[in-house]
């Protein structure tokens, strides 16, 4: 399948959807509705497609997934119909291009689901008794099963986890209606069912010799620490660092910044990695032998996917935190990694009320089509 494109209208319609919920067995809710219709012109006597209608689908990974599907809208005349057909498809695919048409790619299924949804015989359509349907709107209700586990929706350039509904409604005459619509699982990872490592404060220090190999200009030393390692979108991340610069070279600036690092594999050997930067704090200066600290200075989490790709081999999501300081001359940039989980359930206390006060997590409006 080539790799997905999406125009202005579906840019349009494909949110990301949160809704919290609770299913039986305690998992998240599962919401999904599809929407397609038809229109017969009663002068033709066959069916034309009109113009084709949407409802955004939504759905979470859970036991039960409810589904409502109307695919013939309204009919203005009795038709014959074959067959209705279902298919469900959600993949993950690496493709990675090289200069002179070599490259990798792989890809992994992880729902590949077909029914009938109208009439007899084989998923595939053949065989299947001729029905009539009158004139009005037709809606057929559903129940279907996702695994749990399923790796979250994710769109890059190089890869994607990607999930789909198609339909197909056959006529007696042989000529077929076919339709798509993209659908987002979110994996949700909650905070309170990780390790409680991750909400405790995160430390990291480092004494770093400036100036060429024989002739050291002194030694600068910096610590940072986290409030904690695990976060969800919206929330921030608040810094305190302490630098103390015992050296004979200026310090340019200090910053502190919020990293995406993405890993393609195909055929079990890593083939890419990719990098950017999603929010960054700076400071100024720092003149030789003297200091400077940063006091909870509040670094912002943007709406993001969360850390990994559960249930994806193919795909993996790391983010980190970096505090970076650049000296002035040749000496390279000092630079301190602390790893992060970015979930989707923020942690609460005992009682159930968040542990921390502010906005409630954000996640992306719009499927972007590439990251850069």
């Amino acid at each position: 399948m080539e790799q997905p494109k999406f125009g202005d209208e579906s840019r349009r319609r494909s949110k990301w959807v949160w809704l919290p919920g609770e299913g039986e067995n305690g998992d998240v809710a599962v919401l999904a509705t599809f929407l397609m219709s038809w229109v017969v012109p009663p002068t033709e006597g066959v069916a034309a497609p009109s113009p084709v209608r949407h409802k955004f689908i939504r759905i979470f990974p859970a036991t039960v997934m409810s589904c409502d599907l109307t695919p013939l809208g309204k009919l203005t005349c009795t038709m014959n119909r074959t067959g209705l057909f279902f298919h469900i498809l959600g993949e993950g695919v690496v493709r990675l291009s090289e200069r002179g048409g070599s490259g990798y790619n792989d890809k992994e299924n992880y729902i590949d689901f077909k029914m009938r949804m109208l009439g007899e015989g084989p998923p595939t359509g053949g065989g299947g008794r001729m029905m009539i349907l009158s004139p009005g709107v037709h809606t057929f209700p559903f129940k279907l099963g996702l695994p749990l586990g399923l790796p979250s929706t994710f769109l890059a350039k190089h890869g994607w986890v990607q999930y789909y509904c198609k339909a197909e409604l056959k006529e007696a005459c042989g000529l077929t209606h076919k339709n798509q619509q993209v659908f987002i699982v979110m994996n949700p990872i909650d905070l309170n069912l990780e390790p409680s490592l991750l909400m405790q404060p995160f430390h990291c220090e480092i004494e770093e010799k400036v100036g060429i190999p024989c002739l050291t200009s002194g030694t600068i030393i910096c610590r940072i620490r986290l409030d904690r390692g695990g976060y969800v979108p919206g929330e921030n991340i608040c810094i305190f660092a302490a630098i103390e610069n015992s050296s004979k070279v200026t310090i340019k600036r200090t910053r502190a910044i919020l990293t995406e690092t993405i890993q393609y594999t195909a055929k079990n050997k890593l083939v890419q990695t990719t990098s950017r930067e999603l929010a960054s704090l700076q400071k100024g200066r720092i003149a030789s032998g003297s200091g400077d600290q940063w006091q909870n200075a509040l670094l912002h989490i943007p709406p993001l996917p969360p850390t990994n790709l559960r249930g994806c081999h193919l795909i993996r999501i790391q983010y980190d935190v970096y505090f970076v300081i650049e000296p002035k001359g040749l000496d390279r940039p000092i630079k301190l990694q602390l790893p992060i989980m970015i979930a989707t359930y923020p942690a609460r206390n005992k009682d159930g009320t968040l542990k921390r006060r502010g906005r409630l997590p954000a996640y992306p409006a719009l499927l972007p089509v590439f990251r850069n």
